[in-house]
């Protein structure tokens, strides 16, 4: 029989947000509105989501994601609608041109050089620019973009390990991510875009500043055919014992007890603790 791998699951559209999020929340305990994010390749469509606004100012993409997350807001924005080139490229809303590869408004400011902006920028993951006119953030449980193309959960380290020790508990694979630095929003909602898969960031500046992002969020950006994974990982590892929150033990403890308790018997004789 050939092996099932983790993409291998029932189609986004089938999906129960609701159900997922609560799930989610309960396992996780997060603080923050799980999102969905989608892109849309013609503004008529776009315009048709339900309870949608559109932005009264110009803002960053960190911005408009903070407004489903914080607020809870169906926000729907086109290239117009950000502050500039940079937010425009990594959805695919703006040109990825030479200008833009250059990095030159970031010398002096983010880099040194020349050559060391241009690096970054060509470090970064984008959407391809010209298929897409717009792009939708919205609270994943209210059920109004249906499927979106990535959903986007902010959480602490200890919940994000828990998370990603979900994904891995069927079907192992090990993640590498990387770092870019600033426009983070690269390494997660811009990365998860552009191949599909789960997506890693820590937020940078400009998303903590005008995002709203708090110190202790790292953020994960990943198509919803993994939250299923994710979910059934979690529970797995909880009927372990292995949950969060993550119960400190104490350092100077024999710590024989505690390891006993996930190892000492075989996985089948275990019981829920």
């Amino acid at each position: 029989m050939e092996e099932t791998t983790m993409e291998e699951t029932r189609p986004d559209a089938a999906l129960n947000w609701p159900q997922l999020v609560d799930e989610l929340n309960k396992l996780l305990r997060l603080k923050t509105t799980v999102i969905g994010m989608k892109l849309f390749e013609d503004e008529a469509d776009m315009a048709a989501i339900k309870g949608l606004r559109r932005p009264q100012a110009t803002h960053t993409t960190d911005q408009i994601v903070g407004m489903a997350a914080r607020l809870g807001w169906t926000v729907g924005i086109t290239g117009d609608d950000l502050v500039g080139a940079q937010c425009r490229a990594v959805i695919g809303l703006g040109p990825q041109d030479e200008q833009w590869k250059s990095g030159k408004d970031y010398v002096g400011v983010w880099h040194a050089t020349e050559a060391d902006a241009r690096a970054r920028q060509e470090a970064l993951s984008c959407v391809p620019a010209g298929r897409y006119r717009g792009l939708v953030v919205s609270p994943l449980a209210s059920a109004r973009l249906d499927p979106p193309d990535i959903c986007l959960i902010y959480a602490t380290p200890g919940q994000m390990i828990i998370l990603i020790n979900g994904l891995q508990w069927k079907n192992y694979r090990r993640f590498d991510w990387s770092v870019v630095g600033e426009t983070a929003c690269a390494d997660s909602w811009g990365r998860a875009l552009a191949t599909g898969e789960p997506s890693l960031s820590l937020p940078c500046f400009a998303e903590r500043r005008y995002g709203g992002v708090p110190d202790e969020e790292m953020l994960m950006a990943l198509p919803p055919r993994y939250l299923p994974i994710a979910i059934e990982g979690m529970k797995a590892l909880a009927a372990n014992g292995l949950r969060y929150p993550i119960a400190p033990y104490g350092i100077q403890n024999d710590v024989r007890a505690g390891m006993g308790v996930s190892y000492a018997q075989p996985p089948a004789a275990r019981k829920p603790s």
